[in-house]
Protein backbone atom coordinates (compact mmCIF):
# COMPACT_ATOMS: atom_id res chain seq x y z
CA UNK A 1 0.00 0.00 0.00
CA UNK A 2 0.91 3.45 -1.07
CA UNK A 3 1.71 6.12 1.61
CA UNK A 4 -1.29 8.50 0.22
CA UNK A 5 -4.37 10.66 1.54
CA UNK A 6 -6.22 9.37 4.89
CA UNK A 7 -3.61 6.55 5.23
CA UNK A 8 -2.21 5.53 8.62
CA UNK A 9 1.82 5.93 8.64
CA UNK A 10 4.55 4.55 11.21
CA UNK A 11 7.83 5.49 10.47
CA UNK A 12 11.53 5.78 12.12
CA UNK A 13 13.42 8.74 11.49
CA UNK A 14 16.21 10.45 12.34
CA UNK A 15 16.88 14.36 11.85
CA UNK A 16 19.87 16.11 11.47
CA UNK A 17 21.24 19.74 10.63
CA UNK A 18 23.78 21.36 8.04
CA UNK A 19 26.45 20.17 10.38
CA UNK A 20 25.47 16.26 10.50
CA UNK A 21 24.24 16.72 14.58
CA UNK A 22 21.38 14.84 15.18
CA UNK A 23 18.61 17.22 16.61
CA UNK A 24 16.00 14.26 17.18
CA UNK A 25 14.99 10.58 16.51
CA UNK A 26 12.08 8.19 17.61
CA UNK A 27 15.01 5.55 18.15
CA UNK A 28 14.43 4.35 21.59
CA UNK A 29 11.02 5.96 21.63
CA UNK A 30 7.66 5.33 20.00
CA UNK A 31 8.00 5.48 15.72
CA UNK A 32 5.96 8.20 14.35
CA UNK A 33 2.89 7.25 13.51
CA UNK A 34 0.32 10.23 11.67
CA UNK A 35 -2.73 10.25 9.37
CA UNK A 36 -1.26 11.42 5.69
CA UNK A 37 -2.69 14.45 4.87
CA UNK A 38 -4.32 16.01 7.85
CA UNK A 39 -1.71 18.70 8.36
CA UNK A 40 -0.25 16.93 11.23
CA UNK A 41 3.50 17.65 10.31
CA UNK A 42 5.52 20.27 8.78
CA UNK A 43 4.64 20.33 4.84
CA UNK A 44 7.62 19.14 3.45
CA UNK A 45 7.91 16.01 5.27
CA UNK A 46 4.31 15.03 4.10
CA UNK A 47 5.39 15.55 0.60
CA UNK A 48 8.54 13.84 0.70
CA UNK A 49 6.79 10.90 2.24
CA UNK A 50 4.17 11.09 -0.77
CA UNK A 51 3.96 7.51 -2.70
CA UNK A 52 6.20 5.80 -0.46
CA UNK A 53 5.63 1.96 0.68
CA UNK A 54 6.08 -0.10 3.64
CA UNK A 55 10.15 -0.76 3.56
CA UNK A 56 11.30 2.39 1.93
CA UNK A 57 14.12 3.78 3.60
CA UNK A 58 15.40 7.12 2.25
CA UNK A 59 16.86 10.57 2.99
CA UNK A 60 16.01 13.84 2.24
CA UNK A 61 16.32 17.49 3.08
CA UNK A 62 14.07 20.42 3.65
CA UNK A 63 14.71 24.12 2.70
CA UNK A 64 13.18 26.35 5.85
CA UNK A 65 10.14 27.31 3.63
CA UNK A 66 9.30 23.45 3.44
CA UNK A 67 10.06 23.00 7.02
CA UNK A 68 9.54 25.39 10.54
CA UNK A 69 9.92 28.58 8.43
CA UNK A 70 12.77 31.36 8.05
CA UNK A 71 13.46 33.07 11.10
CA UNK A 72 11.03 36.27 11.58
CA UNK A 73 12.25 38.83 13.74
CA UNK A 74 8.95 40.51 14.12
CA UNK A 75 8.44 37.31 16.19
CA UNK A 76 10.86 38.50 19.06
CA UNK A 77 8.65 40.59 21.65
CA UNK A 78 10.24 42.53 24.93
CA UNK A 79 7.44 42.86 27.81
CA UNK A 80 8.16 44.33 31.06
CA UNK A 81 9.23 41.36 33.86
CA UNK A 82 6.25 42.83 35.92
CA UNK A 83 3.58 40.99 33.42
CA UNK A 84 5.34 37.63 34.35
CA UNK A 85 4.91 37.54 38.25
CA UNK A 86 2.51 34.57 37.59
CA UNK A 87 5.56 32.37 36.91
CA UNK A 88 7.72 31.05 39.89
CA UNK A 89 10.74 29.77 37.87
CA UNK A 90 11.34 32.00 34.91
CA UNK A 91 14.36 31.71 32.92
CA UNK A 92 15.88 31.57 29.39
CA UNK A 93 14.46 28.85 27.73
CA UNK A 94 11.40 28.17 29.10
CA UNK A 95 8.56 27.91 27.26
CA UNK A 96 4.55 28.22 27.10
CA UNK A 97 1.42 28.81 24.91
CA UNK A 98 -0.17 31.98 24.24
CA UNK A 99 -3.17 32.91 22.45
CA UNK A 100 -2.72 35.02 19.73
CA UNK A 101 -4.71 36.05 17.21
CA UNK A 102 -4.01 33.26 14.78
CA UNK A 103 -4.78 30.82 18.06
CA UNK A 104 -1.81 29.20 20.30
CA UNK A 105 1.59 30.02 19.71
CA UNK A 106 4.58 28.74 21.66
CA UNK A 107 7.07 31.28 23.07
CA UNK A 108 10.76 30.99 24.35
CA UNK A 109 12.15 32.80 27.00
CA UNK A 110 15.31 33.85 25.21
CA UNK A 111 16.42 36.37 28.17
CA UNK A 112 15.29 37.68 31.74
CA UNK A 113 16.72 41.30 32.22
CA UNK A 114 16.25 42.42 35.50
CA UNK A 115 13.30 45.16 34.35
CA UNK A 116 11.89 42.83 31.05
CA UNK A 117 11.85 39.68 29.46
CA UNK A 118 12.39 38.76 25.78
CA UNK A 119 10.31 36.07 24.05
CA UNK A 120 10.73 34.73 20.83
CA UNK A 121 7.93 32.89 18.79
CA UNK A 122 9.86 31.26 16.17
CA UNK A 123 10.01 27.64 16.37
CA UNK A 124 13.08 26.43 17.35
CA UNK A 125 14.10 25.19 14.31
CA UNK A 126 12.78 27.92 11.82
CA UNK A 127 15.81 29.10 9.32
CA UNK A 128 17.22 25.89 9.78
CA UNK A 129 18.02 22.96 6.75
CA UNK A 130 16.35 20.27 8.33
CA UNK A 131 17.85 16.29 7.18
CA UNK A 132 15.75 13.01 7.70
CA UNK A 133 16.51 9.83 7.32
CA UNK A 134 13.16 7.98 7.41
CA UNK A 135 12.20 4.26 6.85
CA UNK A 136 8.84 3.58 6.38
CA UNK A 137 7.43 0.51 8.69
CA UNK A 138 3.55 0.53 7.99
CA UNK A 139 1.02 2.11 5.82
CA UNK A 140 -2.70 1.05 6.00
CA UNK A 141 -6.04 2.79 5.80
CA UNK A 142 -7.23 5.04 8.66
CA UNK A 143 -10.43 4.37 10.43
CA UNK A 144 -13.06 7.19 10.32
CA UNK A 145 -12.15 7.77 14.27
CA UNK A 146 -8.20 8.32 13.69
CA UNK A 147 -9.09 10.90 10.92
CA UNK A 148 -11.53 12.85 13.07
CA UNK A 149 -9.15 12.84 15.84
CA UNK A 150 -6.35 13.51 13.44
CA UNK A 151 -8.03 17.15 12.19
CA UNK A 152 -9.00 17.81 15.66
CA UNK A 153 -5.70 17.47 17.64
CA UNK A 154 -2.65 19.52 16.64
CA UNK A 155 -0.63 19.35 19.99
CA UNK A 156 0.18 22.17 22.11
CA UNK A 157 3.10 23.27 20.43
CA UNK A 158 5.93 21.60 22.03
CA UNK A 159 7.46 18.58 22.15
CA UNK A 160 8.10 16.30 25.02
CA UNK A 161 11.39 15.23 24.04
CA UNK A 162 13.76 17.90 21.87
CA UNK A 163 13.57 21.66 20.89
CA UNK A 164 5.08 19.86 18.05
CA UNK A 165 7.70 18.87 18.85
CA UNK A 166 4.12 20.01 18.79
CA UNK A 167 4.14 23.45 16.77
CA UNK A 168 1.45 21.50 15.16
CA UNK A 169 3.00 18.79 17.03
CA UNK A 170 6.58 19.04 15.78
CA UNK A 171 9.13 21.16 17.50
CA UNK A 172 12.37 19.35 16.31
CA UNK A 173 10.07 16.27 15.60
CA UNK A 174 8.11 16.52 12.11
CA UNK A 175 5.02 15.44 13.68
CA UNK A 176 2.11 14.18 16.29
CA UNK A 177 4.07 11.70 18.09
CA UNK A 178 5.22 13.86 20.68
CA UNK A 179 1.47 14.77 21.69
CA UNK A 180 1.15 15.42 25.52
CA UNK A 181 3.57 18.18 25.64
CA UNK A 182 5.30 18.30 29.62
CA UNK A 183 3.31 21.54 30.01
CA UNK A 184 5.49 23.56 27.03
CA UNK A 185 8.32 23.89 29.47
CA UNK A 186 11.86 24.10 28.48
CA UNK A 187 13.22 20.62 27.07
Amino acid sequence: MLISHHKTVTVEYTLSDDAGSILDASKGREPLMYIHGTNGLIPGFEAALEGKSPKDSFSFTLEPKDGYGEYNNSLIFTLPKERFSEIEDLREGLQFAVNGPQGAMVMTVKNVGEKDVTLDGNHPLAGYNLHFQVEVLEVRDATKEEIEESLHNTGCGCSTDSPDDGYGCGCSSPGQSDQGCKGCSDH
